[in-house]
């Protein structure tokens, strides 16, 4: 390949098998970030108005019995706050269908479902950013690889010639650089992602457990009420 054949497929296709294996994983991990990043975008935009309309359902007035039968007839539609707030209420009726009276034994109870519930929500909320986080720190890494190895095989080639200028030095260089041109293209949006997207999950974590300990202190109101009142 001469210099003026030079362009970003003919480099692939001239590259050692070493360096193309490189730029094929590169490419995997270019689509797996980009699938991860539309389907995170869609997830916490999603989280955000459910969680939304939840909250303002809450301090709409509503009774807390009511928030909870509408939970529990639309579970599939429930965000994260609403599943939170479901267990703490299901492990409180659960709780009292036991004749358990103890404002600490069912403030205990019901705290703790939502915890419980809490941890297995942010579990979900944060599935793939580790992969994101992966592909952002590793690929410049395997790009570079895939440079240095391709350097090696064009200076090894080189030795055999007797004369050696830019025009037959720059194909063989460019082809491992093309390694790293793509390990950035893969790292730079999966970092600026991953940034992006734990801010938004900090802020949704942070939002759930204000909520939990607001429940939580409107319930120890209610103890000895029943029906439960209204939230206010």
């Amino acid at each position: 390949m001469n210099s003026q054949e030079m362009s970003i497929a003919s480099l692939v296709l001239h590259a050692s098998w070493v360096v193309q294996l490189v730029m094929l994983i590169l490419v995997a991990a270019s689509v797996a970030c980009w699938a991860t990043i539309l389907r995170k975008v869609g997830m916490l935009k999603a989280i955000k108005n459910k969680n939304e309309t939840f909250e303002s359902d809450f301090w709409s007035g509503s009774s807390l019995n009511e928030l909870y039968q509408n939970a529990m007839h639309n579970v599939k539609a429930c965000g994260p706050m609403e599943r939170i707030f479901a267990s703490g209420m299901r492990e409180y009726q659960k709780l009292r269908e036991r004749h358990i009276t103890n404002p600490d034994t069912l403030l205990d109870g019901t705290r703790r479902a939502m915890r419980a519930s809490f941890q297995r929500e942010m579990d979900e909320i944060e599935s793939g950013l580790s992969l994101l986080g992966t592909i952002g720190s590793v690929s410049p890494y395997v790009g570079l690889f895939g440079t240095v190895w391709g350097v090696m095989h064009a200076f090894t080639g080189f030795a055999s010639m007797e004369q050696i200028t830019l025009a037959t030095v720059a194909p063989g260089i460019a082809e491992a650089l093309v390694a790293t041109a793509m390990g950035l293209f893969a790292a730079i949006p999966a970092v600026t992602a991953y940034n992006r997207f734990s801010s938004g999950i900090d802020r949704i974590a942070s939002q759930q457990e204000t909520f939990i300990e607001e429940f939580s202190n409107i319930l120890q109101r209610n103890l000895g009420a029943q029906p439960l009142h209204a939230a206010h």
